[in-house]
């Protein structure tokens, strides 16, 4: 009896444990994700100061608008912020 109580409380986990694996895989997928948005910026930052050709540059920045509002929908960025940062960089692509 004692022997299946032990093992029962192994394979159950408590909800404190459950909670702590939960935020550390998205802790990871988040950081995954803001690194991917930080690159794609300063791929953009590059090829406007690089002077590149102004579609290359639309096309940066378009992608970067697109993983701005990804991030708004699943909650890794607030939209404040997503257009603050989208509204910065198409003041410097306009320059």
């Amino acid at each position: 009896m004692a022997q299946e109580k032990e093992e029962k409380k192994k394979v159950k986990r408590p909800t404190p444990a459950k909670r702590i694996l939960q935020s550390d895989k998205r802790h990871v997928r988040n950081k995954a994700f803001k690194s991917k948005v930080n690159s794609a910026i300063k791929i953009m930052q590059q090829s406007v100061t690089g002077k590149a050709e102004p579609k290359a540059v639309q096309a940066h920045l378009a992608a970067v608008y697109s993983l701005m509002d990804k991030g708004v929908k699943m909650g890794i960025f607030k939209a404040n912020k997503a257009n603050r940062t989208k509204s910065r960089l198409t003041v410097k692509v306009s320059k």
